[in-house]
């Protein structure tokens, strides 16, 4: 068997792959693969367990997320089994550890009701497509993307819904001397996040006037024929949030204090994770349901009444 870097392999795997995945997708790869593995492993002519392990508590010691680092290890083992494919490489079976004290829970930032009141007062009282897309993502938990992918003819007025069932994101691909960088507008991910978000009444009677007069092909946030990108959005809100003196915060906070506020007014999980799009109600219950020693004291007591 020839003597074939991990680096070769990884070309042939990315052209391969280039063919069948989403851009988006390949983005990613493309961006794992040469950012994190070739740098560390790319003249590597052989692998074993050891090694990819020592490679793993590596990321993990630089501070990478556990998400970064399992995503990482995901696309190593796919252009390990490339190799083996193609017959460049023997076959091994190997199992990646993680550190227990890495699955460090992750951080859900919200607005505060303080700030959260400041927001909505501005956003009310300021009317602009922006702004009524942001007001939207208050009241829905839409992902950036997928307001940005909202369309007049995805506003049921009459039903009182907004219907999901697109996302814009900007791709980015630079890999062995290619660039690329351009808008897509596609499907969401997974099916889940295709779904029909119910409005309340007084956000509905702020979108009728407007819905009667655009044209339905035109998307809310541009008032245009093609979409605002997320990448305006995001400079749009922080400067918002700026102004009003807010501490600047990811615009995924949004989504976070929707969802949040839905758990604290008692709203069934399923319902939540299904308005939301999480593909799992096990994502929603990890993310935002967290009880406190008085949800604990509840569930006993409830237990023991009923016991009785």
């Amino acid at each position: 068997m020839s003597k074939v870097t991990l680096s070769e392999v990884a070309t042939a795997w990315k052209a391969y792959k280039r063919q069948y995945v989403k851009k988006s997708s390949y983005s990613i790869y493309s961006l794992l693969c040469n950012k994190y593995i070739l740098p560390a492993l790319g003249p590597a002519t052989t692998l074993d367990e050891q090694r990819i392990q020592s490679f793993a508590a590596d990321l993990l010691s630089r501070g990478f997320s556990i998400k970064t680092v399992r995503d990482t290890m995901l696309v190593l083992r796919m252009i390990i089994r490339h190799g083996e494919k193609m017959k460049v490489w023997p076959h091994f079976e190997y199992s990646v550890h993680y550190p227990t004290d890495s699955e460090v829970p992750r951080e859900v930032t919200t607005l505060s009701d303080q700030h959260l009141r400041a927001l909505l007062q501005h956003l009310k009282g300021h009317f602009s497509f922006r702004n009524l897309g942001i007001l939207i993502c208050l009241h829905s938990g839409l992902r950036i993307g997928e307001v940005c992918g909202l369309q007049w003819q995805d506003i049921d007025v009459q039903a009182g819904v907004i219907r999901v069932n697109k996302t814009v994101q900007r791709i980015v691909i630079r890999d062995e001397g290619l660039y690329e960088s351009f808008v897509e507008i596609g499907r969401p991910k997974t099916i889940s996040s295709i779904r029909e978000i119910p409005l309340p009444h007084d956000l509905l009677a702020l979108i009728r006037p407007f819905k009667k007069v655009m044209p339905p092909g035109n998307y809310l946030l541009s008032g245009a024929c093609e979409p605002m990108e997320p990448r305006g959005l995001r400079n749009y809100f922080h400067n918002m949030l700026r102004d009003l003196g807010i501490p600047k915060v990811r615009f995924h906070a949004l989504r976070h204090s929707f969802a949040t506020r839905c758990i604290a007014s008692r709203c069934d999980y399923k319902t939540v994770s299904a308005i939301l799009g999480h593909s799992s109600i096990s994502t929603t219950l990890d993310l935002y349901v967290h009880p406190d020693i008085s949800d604990k004291k509840r569930c006993i007591n409830r237990l023991a009444k009923d016991m009785k």
